[in-house]
């Protein structure tokens, strides 16, 4: 079980630097052609590709409903993290209540 949980945080985690990454360069290149020949989305699509990999490797071995809502939870929580460290982008404290109830009722649904 604790490679499986280790494969989910890191397939979310190359989710969520795929994500970073077309937050970073889409805004740079525009949603046409030129991005999607640029040498970053390479490195996009391999990290995604990654991702989706490890997504598939835990959907064979853990439920559907347990998988959804352990994916939830982490990618909040490393959308949150990432947010605040890379984009240097602050959430108010109203907010941060509402993700942390929002993880514990993914976590609730992952472990009932």
């Amino acid at each position: 079980m604790n490679f499986t949980i280790g494969m989910l945080v890191f397939a979310q985690l190359c989710y969520s630097i795929g994500d970073l990454l077309a937050r970073i360069y889409m805004p740079k290149y525009g949603f046409g052609p030129a991005a999607f020949f640029a040498p970053w989305f390479v490195w996009y699509m391999v990290v995604r590709t990654f991702a989706t990999l490890g997504q598939l490797y835990v959907f064979t071995v853990v439920d559907l409903g347990k998988t959804s809502a352990l994916f939830g939870a982490i990618s909040i929580i490393l959308a949150n993290i990432l947010g605040m460290l890379v984009l240097k982008e602050v959430l108010t404290p109203s907010a941060y209540i509402g993700v942390s109830l929002t993880i514990i009722a993914f976590m609730v649904l992952a472990f009932r």
